[in-house]
């Protein structure tokens, strides 16, 4: 940490002060670090990886649980590329029947049937917008009752009640 000051420093002098405030954060982070505790759980948590790995390395029951998660691992990779080839051979049509077999009434309750699917929507086509007739656009045009007033002449203003 004291290195670090120095440095930060001598970058101060050189970079500006921003680089040695920076240099002074990072230099007081393991000072911080011994303070709340953290090296010493830092400590404690590679102790305890290591004591699990020298565990595992002589022990043939860990062994064998490692043997199984990656016996597991494989099936679910091979199961997913079965499935995977499975739904590409049929289009999906079995994962239709499939999801569509536990729907029905009481009446058709364990006979097997043609699953019911909602009918697909076509998509909406979208209509031409109308034509705008003379009408529609004189009653956009500004009213007559208000005259049009124009920049270049003087206000004449009403006098008199």
């Amino acid at each position: 940490a004291i290195l670090g000051l120095i440095v930060s420093f001598f970058l101060w002098r050189r970079r500006g002060a921003a680089a040695g405030l920076r240099g002074v954060a990072w230099s007081l982070l393991p000072v911080a670090a011994y303070l709340i505790g953290a090296i010493e759980l830092l400590w404690r948590f590679g102790s305890a990886i290591a004591s699990f790995a020298s565990s595992f390395v002589f022990s043939p029951r860990v062994w064998a649980g490692i043997i199984v998660v990656i016996v597991s691992l494989v099936l679910f990779v091979i199961s997913g590329r079965l499935r995977g080839r499975a739904r590409r051979r049929s289009g999906g049509q079995d994962a239709l029947k499939t999801a569509g077999a536990g729907t029905g009434t009481a009446a058709t309750a364990g006979k097997p049937g043609k699953a019911v699917t909602a009918p697909k929507r076509q998509p909406a086509k979208r209509q031409p917008a109308p034509r705008q007739t003379k009408q529609a656009k004189a009653r956009r045009a500004p009213s007559a009752a208000a005259p049009a007033v124009d920049p270049a002449q003087p206000l004449e203003l009403p006098v008199g009640g």
